[in-house]
């Protein structure tokens, strides 16, 4: 391999490294967990019991990653068909760049005391929609960027790198900055050697500007070593990218296998992001982790994640991705199945003794299954997506992807939202996450390991 295609690929895996904070750190370990205990707070103080603020904490979050998911799901392939009929993504990147540092940053003014929490859930969202549309962009790199036996490993790489990078942000924020409720961090420090104040949890709160400027920094790499070819600039023109994104959506009809592929993914991907944006948030409410707790919890689901992603990328290129996602998705169904049968007093039903470390070390278990095999998931699921696309448009492809991930990403939040409110648990609300990731793998049945007849061999 030339000097400068390494280059290029490892350019390509900085961005992985850059943005993954905002799922690891804000959404999953830090930020969101810290958001139930803000609004779980709130609605005591306006009257509620513990039990019912809790279940009002997790359907007031479900509700925004609801809405962010609904913009994201259907912004996202008119978008690619955009960036597909200009010829460019990268000012598409810098705009979503934009976008993911203004909502990060903003996290800052997070009232401890619950005031603008509807505020930071817009502000959060913002983040999260610049980090998913610039996704769909550099995804769409990964078919033109090695030669498709490598596609595999190259996918699994660039996850466990992101992974890596999202460990190293969380043991940064645990170690100096997060505060426990003795307002100390994880090492027994002031939050930021004194300089922040822990009453006010600023330590927490400078999570959002700490992944702004991780992602500012780290992406230096990514626009220094990852060009685009050089393309005769052409105008944007909205509706030859609506008319050719409408002309991909017909077409699906003849192409059954990519049909089922992104049917299921739908599923699955939900199923998953809702495993991501809920676990850290269920641990707090249910198991009543502080955020020290959480953030080890999240280290350990990380490095899980990094291992099994390499892992993965390597048994993808041996086997191809459909048996690899086909077993990721068994094993996160048991994790799920545990989880909601479990919390401080019982496990599958069978008692447990007053103030047992049972819960604790199963709900780490978990976390090493859901990180190793949520990183194995995703890894293999866009290699298999890369079998499944157009060599001629492989942005608006990927914007098919991104549909098929985030057009029903309102489900997953939805449901756990409607099953938490009417079963006043927070644990029993995340159960029809199983039946996502079983329509997902019923799907997966009549999807060709190899992909459709024109995507690139």
């Amino acid at each position: 391999m030339a000097t400068g295609d390494r280059k290029r690929i490892w350019g390509w895996y900085w961005f992985d490294w850059a943005s993954q904070p905002y799922h690891t750190v804000l959404l999953t370990f830090i930020y969101g967990p810290f958001f139930a205990t803000v609004a779980t707070a709130f609605f005591i103080a306006g009257g509620m019991s513990e039990t019912l603020a809790d279940a009002r904490a997790q359907t007031i979050w479900s509700m925004g990653l609801t809405i962010t998911g609904l913009i994201i799901g259907f912004g996202g392939p008119i978008l690619g068909a955009l960036a597909d009929t200009s010829g460019r993504r990268r000012p598409w990147i810098y705009a979503f760049t934009l976008l993911y540092v203004v909502g990060a940053w903003s996290l800052w003014y997070t009232d401890p005391a619950g005031s603008n929490i509807w505020a930071m859930l817009v502000a959060f969202g913002i983040g999260f929609i610049g980090a998913e549309f610039a996704l769909v962009f550099v995804n769409a790199q990964l078919p033109g960027l090695v030669e498709d036996e490598a596609v595999g490993k190259t996918s699994g790489s660039g996850f466990a790198f992101g992974y890596l990078g999202g460990i190293t942000a969380l043991i940064v924020m645990l170690a100096v900055f997060a505060e426990n409720d003795s307002g100390k961090t994880l090492i027994g420090l002031e939050p930021a050697f004194g300089l922040l104040d822990a009453e006010m949890r600023e330590g927490t709160r400078i999570v959002g500007p700490f992944v702004a400027l991780w992602f500012l920094v780290f992406m230096i790499p990514y626009y220094m070593w990852v060009r685009e070819d050089h393309i005769p600039r052409k105008k944007h023109s909205i509706s030859t990218a609506m008319q050719r994104l409408g002309g991909s959506i017909r077409a699906l009809k003849d192409r059954r296998s990519l049909l089922n592929f992104l049917l299921s993914s739908m599923f699955y991907r939900d199923a998953l992001n809702g495993l991501y944006g809920f676990g850290g948030v269920y641990a707090t409410l249910v198991l009543d982790w502080q955020v020290t707790s959480i953030g080890i919890f999240g280290i350990i689901s990380a490095l899980a994640a990094a291992v099994f992603s390499w892992l993965g990328g390597r048994l993808d290129s041996r086997l191809g991705p459909k048996p690899v996602i086909i077993g990721a998705i068994i094993a996160l169904i048991f994790v799920i199945i545990t989880i909601v049968f479990m919390d401080r007093e019982m496990l599958f039903g069978i008692p447990l003794e007053p103030g047992s470390r049972i819960p604790d070390i199963v709900m780490f278990g978990a976390g090493v299954v859901i990180g190793g095999m949520g990183g194995t998931l995703q890894a293999a699921s866009r290699s298999l997506m890369v079998r499944h696309t157009d060599p001629a448009a492989p942005t608006e492809s990927f914007g098919l992807y991104g549909l098929s991930g985030r057009a029903t990403a309102f489900i997953a939040p939805a449901l756990i939202g409607i099953f938490t409110a009417i079963t006043g648990s927070a644990r029993l609300g995340v159960s029809p996450l199983i039946l996502l990731f079983l329509l997902g793998l019923v799907l997966l049945i009549w999807v060709r390991p190899d992909g459709e007849e024109y995507a690139t061999r």
